[in-house]
């Protein structure tokens, strides 16, 4: 029954249909005004990912519905995105554009697998400083990846991204590199100076159109996005080999974790801003990997939850999925009304498009806020941006959370204290343990023996430490041994009786030894302490 209920859970449900009928006046204001911010972004990075701008556009209708329709937020808008972006462009490079939508396809099969097994909620799991150095990393990688087309000059295929721009200067040709670099610098401005007027203006389409218009005026050879399709193409799977499955295997998951994680952020920051707003992540994870393989079919690109866009839903009144539906239906009147005029579009204005969109991904006050706590996660937060950019994603958020991890242990386990209590017997110690047990208080151990000079018998005291797993349980044979390594006797107070039972399974204790060194209660532990002393003076004489 649990695992029908989970079913249940993630599938469209009676409160889908009624919140669009309470909604539907202000989604579809809400649904227009986001397809005309989106357009600009969905050909852009479509442009970035070395694809045709068509398949940024097929990618925001396909993906764009589905998601609506069968993910786990009222609120969210799907399309592409620039994260999704570092991951596509050098699989572009290496193998074209063609392989693209099996990639989306399997991107979306390992998204619904996870939303299935109910992994939703894992993304909570990842430490605070990972997530935000993997966010400054991809902006980075975003704005590193548009210098070719600022400069006007053809990106080099595959390579890093870093060599790729840098490489880029030595490709400039005659004096048409400041007239794109200049026009990038138009778009900038105008996105810029528009937001500043009003977060309700379409700065960035309106950029689009302005910057494409002096373009088209002053009649200089630069490039531009060329002829889109005036149609849907009709849905088909993807060509695939057993050879190309493999190979994209490593980046479809990489894809699949930045689509699982980008879009749970995305409807988890969408809940919060609408009072009373709530989201299923195992359902978003459903709905998403059901977007992601519909892309694929229709020849799109991988997709993902996207933060701005739903930002934008959310702020113009959009309440229900039936906006975001919108959003969808406003592209395929692009495609139908518009292709022609979208195809004069330079490369070099949506690059101005997506060098605003890399410098609004990064937060500025989270990054200071993790600045001001502490050094360890302000270095977890840099490497892993590092790493997104020299590396790779799977690399630099492998490594950022097995270094967060160490360096938690490592703060838990300085905060292990070992005090020495008042005892009227100078031959019993009373040690007792603060803190946490971990591996390096036994050794914290070794350097307190030899302060225990007359002292037979010591009292271990446990009854202020959380020992719940394996490695605590190994820390207390250890410092028991390391007591009893030194010619004393050791009585053990205060270790729960499930970790005993613990000690006893993995073979690190012996009913015997529990019996003769541990009890539970203060009195027992010092009665037991003076019976030793006892057994000691009677074996004397």
């Amino acid at each position: 029954m649990s695992i029908l209920a989970h079913i249940r859970s993630v599938l469209p449900c009676k409160d889908d249909a009624q919140q669009v009928a309470r909604h539907w006046k202000g989604d579809i204001f809400a649904g227009i005004t986001v397809g005309v911010v989106a357009l600009p972004l969905a050909l852009a990075f479509a442009v970035a990912s070395g694809v045709s701008a068509e398949m940024g556009l097929i990618t925001a209708v396909v993906a764009g519905t589905v998601a609506a329709i069968f993910g786990g937020s009222n609120y969210q808008v799907s399309g592409p995105t620039g994260a999704m972006v570092v991951i596509i462009a050098p699989v572009t490079a290496l193998y074209g554009q063609g392989i693209v939508p099996l990639l989306a396809l399997m991107c979306g099969f390992f998204v619904f697998l996870a939303g299935i097994l109910g992994l939703g909620r894992a993304v909570s799991l990842l430490p605070w400083p990972v997530i935000e150095g993997f966010t400054l990393g991809i902006a980075g990688l975003l704005f590193l990846q548009q210098v070719p087309n600022l400069l006007g000059v053809a990106a080099k295929k595959g390579g890093n991204t870093v060599v790729t721009a840098f490489r880029a200067f030595f490709d400039i040709e005659g004096i048409a590199w400041m007239f794109t670099l200049m026009l990038a610098l138009l778009t900038v401005l105008i996105i810029v100076g528009l937001g500043k007027l009003s977060p309700k203006i379409p700065g960035s389409l309106i950029a689009v159109v302005v910057a494409t218009g002096v373009a088209v005026v002053c009649r200089v050879k630069i490039p531009s996005i060329g002829t889109i399709p005036d149609s849907l193409p009709a849905p088909h799977l993807p060509h695939a080999t057993m050879d190309m499955v493999m190979q994209l295997l490593p980046v479809a998951l990489a894809a699949a974790a930045l689509c699982a994680i980008e879009s749970l952020l995305s409807a988890r920051v969408a809940a919060g801003m609408v009072p009373g707003g709530s989201y299923n992540p195992d359902r978003e994870l459903v709905g998403q990997g059901m977007a992601n393989m519909a892309a694929g079919c229709f020849g799109g690109l991988p997709a993902t939850g996207a933060i701005a866009r739903t930002a934008v839903n959310i702020r113009t009144g959009g309440r229900s999925r039936l906006s975001a539906v919108i959003h969808a239906l406003f592209f395929i009147g692009v495609i139908y009304l518009a292709s022609t005029a979208v195809s004069y579009i330079p490369l070099a204005t949506l690059a101005g498009v997506l060098i605003v969109t890399a410098w609004n991904m990064v937060s500025r006050k989270n990054i200071m806020q993790i600045a001001y706590s502490t050094r360890s996660d302000l270095s977890v937060l840099f490497l892993t941006a590092i790493l997104t950019i020299v590396l790779d994603i799977i690399w630099a958020v492998a490594v950022g959370i097995l270094v967060a991890g160490i360096l938690v242990l490592r703060r838990l386990a300085s905060r292990s204290g070992i005090v020495r209590e008042n005892s009227e017997n100078p031959r019993i110690a009373a040690i007792r343990i603060d803190g946490t047990m971990f591996f390096g208080v036994a050794d914290r151990m070794e350097h307190e023996i030899p302060k225990l000079g007359g002292v037979e018998v010591v009292i271990l005291r446990l009854s202020r430490v959380g020992v719940l797993d394996a490695s605590g349980v190994k820390g207390i044979g250890e410092v028991v041994d390391r007591i009893l390594g030194s010619g004393r006797k050791v009585v053990v107070l205060g270790a729960a009786p499930e970790v005993l039972a613990m000690g006893i399974r993995m073979g690190l204790l012996r009913q015997d030894q529990v019996d003769d060194h541990y009890r539970d209660t203060r009195e027992a532990a010092w009665e037991r302490a003076e019976e030793i002393l006892d057994e000691l003076d009677a074996a004397k004489k």
